[in-house]
């Protein structure tokens, strides 16, 4: 049944868990209040989100197998957004597909994203254009008509807005279905109708270099890495792999290894049990053994000791609208 609500957290972790539609890794990149805002309104067969993010980050983002999302920008003067190393303008549409791809942003970032199942969108773009789009949505991002995209970003907004200021509204279904329509309608014409943004050879092999180096990472996630051990794993030479990484990440590998692994850290401190988890044990089970230099960077980026932050009770996100008081929306819950 269709639904809407607004939630606001202040960490990371929970805010990643209630992205719909895909499995997402937040990793903020610079120290700070981690602020975000999602908008969420589940249609029929549509979910839209909107996105209001404070710290620059880095997102690990792929989308789940039934379904098939997109995403853009949805301020005209939002901060840079990269994709997989490429830049997203305002105005182009991110196709996420069930790979995972790298998300970096900068402050204050505004995104919106709208999904199908893949079956509904097979029937939807057959019956408003008459063919099949499937090698389309293999691509990674397309630039829309300048008019259709337009239309389509205040279709987008005006459907956030209803959710925070009038959600009865959304409740009526004679408007949610016409809402819905048009949104799908015009979202097909921008993926049928937009010129297909080309990855280059080089983009495209940086791509599968930066795959492997994850796919090493975590199966060795106990465990210190060094940049000569991981090269040699994953077959690239060690310019070629911070190349790949500085153009995906923003940052070098090691860099990378030390940032995610420091989030992964924080997040298990979190979920345990202060009464039977130990600091030493969290830290050294995700591959640091320098304790004291640990602990020093760790305070340094997240404000606190490691031990201060076992002994805190995460904050629950706020969710500002649970539920429209009209009887055709269902609670969702927090899951």
């Amino acid at each position: 049944m269709p639904w809407a609500r607004v939630l606001r957290f202040t960490d990371p972790f929970p805010c990643q868990a209630a992205v719909q539609a895909t499995d997402v890794e937040i990793l903020p990149t610079t120290k700070g209040d981690f602020s975000a805002e999602i908008t969420q309104i589940r249609m029929t067969r549509l979910w839209m989100q909107r996105f209001a993010i404070s710290l620059p980050q880095i997102s690990n983002v792929a989308c789940k197998p039934d379904r098939r999302s997109i995403v853009f920008l949805t301020e005209s003067n939002s901060s840079p957004l990269q994709h997989c190393g490429q830049e997203v303008l305002p105005g182009d549409i991110i196709i996420n597909r069930t790979d995972v791809a790298h998300y970096r942003s900068g402050h204050d970032y505004h995104l919106g994203a709208m999904s199908l199942p893949i079956d509904e969108l097979a029937a939807a773009v057959e019956a408003i254009t008459g063919r099949e789009l499937s090698n389309r949505l293999d691509e990674r991002s397309v630039h829309p008509n300048p008019a259709l995209m337009s239309r389509l970003m205040k279709l987008h907004k005006v459907v956030g807005q209803l959710t925070h200021e009038t959600p009865d509204l959304l409740a009526k279904p004679e408007v949610l279905r016409a809402l819905e329509s048009e949104l799908v309608h015009v979202m097909v014409r921008c993926l049928a109708e937009g010129v297909v943004l080309e990855t280059t050879t080089g983009g495209r092999r940086h791509d599968a270099i930066v795959a492997r180096f994850e796919e090493f990472l975590e199966a060795n996630r106990d465990r210190p890495l060094y940049l000569t051990e991981i090269c040699a794993a994953i077959g690239v030479a060690e310019r070629t792999l911070r190349a790949s990484c500085e153009e995906h990440l923003g940052m070098g590998p090691i860099r990378y290894l030390t940032l995610r692994r420091m989030h992964l850290v924080r997040r298990a401190l979190l979920r345990s049990d202060p009464s039977t988890a130990t600091v030493t044990q969290i830290v050294t089970d995700h591959g640091f053994w320098e304790l004291g230099r640990f602990s020093v960077a760790y305070r340094m980026f997240f404000g606190e000791t490691p031990s201060c932050t076992l002994r805190r009770t995460p904050a629950n996100p706020k969710v500002d609208l649970d539920r429209p008081t009209s009887l055709a929306f269902a609670d969702p819950g927090l899951a």
